[in-house]
């Protein structure tokens, strides 16, 4: 049992997580210089653990063991204990994660490594109960074997965390190529035959989202007019939206589902997913026009304002699976509860619509899922009754709400509310886009300008690794691109320079995983893979191209280039894995288009003009708006300084390829153009 009154180390820390932890009787330190010289002085291993405050199995773990008295002992006599958040530390997970996945084959959280004082590793696991358990050797065990190993065998600890040290130094020089001629064409092969036909995605379970892979279809299909790509993408939205994995109640999608029919989630609820998924159902309703995709992004960014958002504006990372101990007891029902709440008749409708039932799908209860899509004409009725059950949920113990901010993931949700804000002129969209990028930009970044990673409690910390720059970078363009405040057009060229300057690769280009003025791992990792998240190099090549077709820079599209080609060898390798960085390179082969709108940005044709574009799927598209009144975006864009309104009437300057056409006053024949 732990002991309530005496807190460890990290009471003085302000990660949830380490929070979490902080009254474990296991003698805790957070990752600092303070608990290495202690391993050092006292020759002693270190057992690092590593998760996240919504980590099922972190809690799982934690009850089991970092609770318990006996494998504190363990731990506080023999090793040094050192506890880090990977969404505050994300350089160090993703180090210690490859040697996870190097040494045992797979990876997850909780993270468990073992290593040296110098912070090389010798053994690493995820979880690891107290006891053994069906041949997995328990904590109990397994820690007098190690600190055995550790007295008695020195020489072989040091040469297996040696020769792991060096593998991973040298798989991080991969010399840099170019992309294969018929990547696209492999990248749909591959997809198509790993595509599941009879739910979508495209994994077996467990089964993520993968939204860069809709986003890398819908360009696919929209260069190539392969109806092949529009049909996986739309089976996949529509099938994740009326599955489990999405809360049909309160609006947003867990993390992933466990099982192929996306039925059963795991129930923890991240910024990340919300985020890229909402940008998704918005491309695809901007291509094709199906008002079902709008409405499902429209019910996430409700969430995400009513439930996440701090008072500050920035928004929260994430929300547990657990509530009272249990994994989705926040999120399931019976047909009893569902009946009290709405009534008889409309509980029987309502359980008959959303798969309700005596015997449950879901250990004795249900989780709500569409059997099959309401007409939209229900759609009215349906909204006030998961309002009444939204209202009956809400006395019900919530699970924890992890209420750090983190640079990254508030950029790709700004992102995504600001192209919201655009295709669905919703100007709430826009205000909660421009309040917490401007939060950001007040309270994370240093006095010198450096950007930060995490804020919490009035306190912002760390420097912030190359996907923070890039989903800030990319938040910024979006929000120009709705907004026109060339403000953020400024900050985006300030912030991708400090980009360059801290994280970019000399000798084969690329973006390493964190910056040169921040602590020195044993590696400096570089990125390219696209997880559950689109990867820093990733966003940040398209940024790349986006903003220097935006200003008229050709050494940012070469910057583009570059990227891509850094990770050109394992790309026609493995395509599905980059399948955003894909989009970059999808874009470098395709015909570019620019288009400067010049007007006063209040006037209705200046403004009529801008909605023709928004409400058109142009990927290949950048837009300025010179407003006379705007003296900044002719520093920031200097070719536009030329450009001049026809007749005080606002004008269209079209670009395609390297080849401008006629300026036009004429929306219809500015259409034509588009087309």
């Amino acid at each position: 049992m732990k002991n309530p009154k005496i807190p460890n180390r990290l009471i003085n820390e302000k990660s949830p997580y380490l929070l979490q932890h902080a009254y474990n009787p296991v003698d805790w330190h957070p990752w600092n210089e303070e608990a290495f010289a202690k391993a050092k002085t006292e020759d002693k291993p270190i057992f690092l653990s590593i998760g996240y405050s919504t980590c099922h199995w972190c809690h799982v773990m934690e009850r089991e063991s970092f609770e318990d008295n006996e494998v504190a002992e363990l731990l506080n006599r023999d090793f040094v204990a050192i506890k880090v958040d990977r969404e505050e530390r994300p350089d160090i997970d993703n180090i210690y994660m490859q040697v996870c996945q190097a040494l045992v084959g797979h990876g997850g959280w909780p993270l468990t490594i073992f290593m040296t004082p110098e912070k090389k590793p010798f053994f690493a696991a995820t979880y690891i109960p107290k006891n053994n358990r069906q041949g997995a050797l328990g904590l109990m065990e397994l820690l007098p074997r190690i600190i055995e190993l550790w007295q008695n065998d020195r020489q072989r600890i040091e040469d297996a965390s040696q020769s792991l040290v060096d593998a991973m130094n040298r798989e991080e020089r991969v010399p840099s190529s170019t992309l294969e001629k018929n990547i696209f064409s492999q990248t749909l092969a591959y997809l198509l035959h790993n595509f599941d036909q009879e739910w979508g995605g495209f994994t077996s379970a467990p089964k993520f989202p993968s939204p860069h892979t809709i986003y890398y279809l819908l360009r696919h299909y929209y260069f190539f007019q392969d109806e092949e790509a529009l049909q996986m993408v739309e089976k996949t939205l529509l099938a994740m939206y009326q599955g489990g994995i999405y809360d049909h109640i309160g609006g947003g999608f867990a993390r992933y589902s466990t099982d192929r029919q996306w039925l059963v989630p795991h129930f923890e609820k991240m910024l990340y997913d919300n985020a890229l998924l909402s940008l998704a159902y918005l491309e695809a309703y901007q291509i094709t026009g199906k008002k079902i995709y709008a409405k499902v992004a429209r019910e996430i960014f409700t969430y995400i304002l009513r439930d996440m958002t701090s008072p500050e504006g920035g928004f929260y990372s994430a929300q547990d699976a657990d509530s009272e101990g249990v994994e989705g007891k926040y999120y399931v029902w019976t047909p009893q509860e569902i009946k009290a709440a709405l009534g008889e008749e409309k509980g029987d409708y309502f359980c008959n619509l959303y798969g309700i039932t005596e015997t449950g799908n879901f250990e004795g209860k249900s989780i709500p899922h569409l059997l099959e899509l309401p007409d939209p004409e229900e759609w009215a009725g349906l909204d006030e009754l998961k309002k009444t059950l939204l209202k009956s949920r809400k006395q019900r113990i919530p699970p924890h709400l992890d209420d750090k901010i983190l640079s990254s993931w508030n950029g790709m949700m700004i992102a995504s509310l600001s192209y919201g804000a655009r295709i669905l002129n919703e100007p709430q969209y826009l205000a909660a886009a421009s309040r917490a990028a401007d939060f950001i930009l007040a309270k994370m970044r240093r006095s010198d300008g450096r950007l930060l990673a995490r804020y919490r409690d009035g306190e912002a910390l760390y420097p912030a690794y190359a996907l923070d720059y890039a989903t800030i970078i990319w938040a910024l363009l979006e929000l120009y691109s709705t907004s026109f405040n060339s403000r953020y057009l400024k900050i985006a060229q300030e912030l991708n320079k400090d980009l360059l300057r801290y994280f970019w690769d000399e000798n084969i280009g690329g973006l390493f995983f964190y910056g040169s003025d921040a602590e020195q791992l044993f590696t400096r990792p570089k990125e390219g893979y696209d997880g559950a998240m689109p990867s820093d190099n990733s966003v940040a090549a398209l940024n790349f191209l986006r903003l220097g077709r935006l200003t008229g820079d050709p050494e940012l599209v070469e910057k583009a280039e570059e990227t891509v080609n850094a990770f050109a060898q394992v790309i026609n390798r493995y395509p599905t894995g980059f399948t955003y960085l894909l989009i970059t390179g999808l874009y470098l082969q395709q015909p570019s288009r620019e288009i400067v709108i010049v007007g006063e940005k209040e006037h209705r044709d200046t403004q009529a003009m801008l909605d023709t574009i928004n409400h058109r799927f142009l990927p290949n598209t950048v837009v300025l708006l010179k407003d006379p009144l705007d003296q900044e975006i002719g520093e920031i864009a200097p070719f536009v300084q030329e450009m001049t309104e026809i007749n005080g009437q606002a004008t269209a300057y079209i670009c395609q390829n390297f080849t401008c056409q006629q300026p036009t006053t004429d929306i219809k024949e500015m259409e034509s153009l588009l087309t």
